[in-house]
């Protein structure tokens, strides 16, 4: 099993978390990982800090420590496939409706669908702490676990 951690996991342990930091030494030996989306939110999320500066600078020695998965065609395909079997179950099955809804209508984050799918597209264990992802195995099967209590 490999874990690919949710940007609310990888900027607790960027913080210190000890029962995290521990967990993530617990599993580095079956692998531990992220995505290039999270790398995305950790940097906007240091960039529009007080403590610019420092943040960044622990954001990156978090990045060049952890495995991280890029996008590419086949978690496109995923994310194409996820986000309309979403729209089938969420959204108004009127079509005029259906056309104007977009996925933040239906509860959905966009950026946690990207994870998802780079997830399903290679066979990892979400570790997130967002109810998108218990949302998206309404209609997708998706390991997923939790290491904190939100």
């Amino acid at each position: 099993m490999v874990y690919l951690l949710d940007t609310n996991h990888c900027s607790r342990i960027i913080n210190g978390d000890t029962t995290l930091i521990d967990r993530l030494q617990q599993n580095a030996n079956v692998g531990v990982s992220t995505s290039v989306i999270v790398r995305g939110e950790l940097i906007f999320m240091a960039q529009n800090s007080q403590q610019r500066a420092s943040n960044l600078q622990r954001v990156q020695a978090f990045l060049t420590a952890i495995d991280l998965y890029p996008i590419n065609k086949s978690i496109g395909d995923r994310y194409g496939e996820l986000k309309a079997k979403l729209y089938e179950q969420f959204a108004p099955k009127k079509r005029d409706q259906r056309r104007r809804t977009k996925i933040q209508d239906l509860g959905f984050d966009d950026n946690d669908l990207w994870i998802a799918a780079t997830a399903l597209a290679y066979n990892l264990t979400v570790v997130s702490a967002d109810s998108d992802f218990s949302r998206i195995q309404q209609v997708q099967p998706l390991q997923l676990e939790t290491w904190f209590s939100p």
